[in-house]
């Protein structure tokens, strides 16, 4: 049994991305660093990645193009699960309401376990964030839902909006102005449905624009632009590889700068249940990409 990438993770509080593998139960992890030359070449075909930290029963092959990498029954036990489906409505976890910022005007609010930090915050790839709250989950869900409502803010932001801003950034005092406004109309809205159970916590601009390898003006390093994707990979094919030097990563997505084709963007949910090998600087790009912006899908490059 060949090792099987598992995608990017955060666990540090101010650590760097670290890309997952497992083999059967075994489990490890490789940090990513940034300035680094960064490959691989995918082998075989594309397994199901499982739920729950279990190995899929059937063994099962999936889609290329599937950010979930995941085989019916299993996407079905992972669901089973999910906070965010409210399933569990009984967890007696603590969880903590959260303000996210990807971009201008690319706010949302959320919740996540207490325990787990900003972790979620990272794996969302948000910029900066602000706590709200904590308390009971089903008080942090009714917060949630209460603060979409009154300010207007979605549950969800595709992944192509998030990556098409990361270029173009305005200054940390800017982004962090933005979230304080919100976090002050959220906290006006005291006594028109805030659960009494949810603790109010003191507002607080978290940046990770340090973490992702961005900086405040677009770029990586003070270079203005490098983080602006050209293409982005739609799916990996047996034998393909994908190489560069890798200049920043968010939320999923690794910023890949590979030459004369630009910077490509590769989300590592598409890299999950894939067998991949080492590859070098020279192996470039041939897998299936499309354009940043979610355009037509091109061929391989080679």
């Amino acid at each position: 049994m060949d090792w099987q990438c598992t995608g990017l993770r955060w666990p540090e509080e101010r650590g760097g991305p670290v890309l997952g593998w497992r083999k059967g139960r075994e489990v490890r992890g490789s940090a990513l660093v940034y300035g680094t030359e960064f490959g691989f070449r995918a082998a075989g075909a594309r397994g199901c990645s499982g739920a729950r930290g279990n190995v899929c029963p059937v063994g099962a092959v999936v889609s290329a193009r599937s950010t979930g990498g995941r085989c019916p029954e299993c996407g079905r036990l992972d669901r089973a699960h999910s906070v965010a489906a409210d399933t569990i409505p009984d967890d007696p976890r603590t969880y903590r309401v959260y303000l996210a910022w990807f971009g201008p005007g690319m706010v949302k609010v959320g919740i996540t376990a207490e325990a787990r930090g900003a972790a979620r915050l990272r794996e969302q790839g948000a910029v900066v964030f602000s706590w709200l709250g904590r308390g009971p989950l089903m008080a942090a869900r009714r917060s949630e839902e209460l603060l979409r409502a009154a300010l207007g803010v979605p549950d969800r932001i595709p992944y192509a909006r998030k990556r098409a801003v990361r270029a173009g950034l305005p200054v940390p005092a800017e982004r962090a102005r933005e979230v304080g406004e919100l976090y002050a109309r959220a906290v006006a809205l005291d006594g028109g449905g805030w659960p009494e159970a949810l603790e109010r916590l003191p507002f607080e601009a978290v940046d990770h624009a340090g973490i992702f390898g961005i900086d405040g003006t677009g770029g990586n390093g003070g270079s203005s632009g490098r983080v602006g994707a050209v293409r982005a990979v739609s799916g990996l094919v047996d034998g393909g590889a994908v190489a560069g030097r890798l200049v920043a990563a968010a939320g999923p997505d690794l910023h890949l700068e590979t030459g004369d084709d630009g910077v490509v963007v590769v989300d590592t949910r598409l890299m999950t249940g894939w067998a991949l090998a080492a590859a070098g600087p020279a192996a470039g790009v041939s897998v299936p990409t499309v354009d940043a912006g979610g355009g037509a899908s091109q061929g391989g490059l080679f």
